[in-house]
């Protein structure tokens, strides 16, 4: 259910679904009965039990675990970590943001940079 926060609309899992999958190559899979989103067999988000987990810069997503620890926190994944987003606490336009950081981390450059560079515009 969407809300307002901040004079944006709060995000939720169904906006995600929507920023994932109007990505480049993006398409959804269903792993252990949870949503993935995946540019082939690279994931860059998924549910799991409720939760939201992005792929993002390693840097940038220790900043937020810092910063915003009530919105941000660590998610294993493997041998390292990805950063679980408590959609509630976001609002859609950082939510997309954040989900183009999250693909790009699974694309080749030269296929994320058209889509970043227009988004900043």
């Amino acid at each position: 259910m969407a809300g307002v926060r901040g004079g944006g609309v709060i995000s939720t899992f169904e906006e995600l679904r929507r920023l994932a999958l109007s990505l480049p190559g993006a398409h959804e899979v269903i792993y252990r009965d949870e949503p993935w989103f995946n540019v082939g067999r690279k994931t860059f988000a998924l549910g799991w039990k409720g939760q939201v987990v992005l792929k993002l810069d390693k840097g940038h997503q220790e900043l937020l675990f810092e910063i915003r620890p009530e919105t941000f926190r660590k998610f294993p994944v493997a041998t390292v970590h990805w950063a679980a987003v408590e959609l509630a606490r976001i609002d859609d336009a950082e939510l997309a943001d954040l989900v183009r950081e999250a693909w790009s981390q699974v694309v080749p450059k030269k296929m994320s940079r058209p889509v970043l560079e227009a988004a900043r515009r």
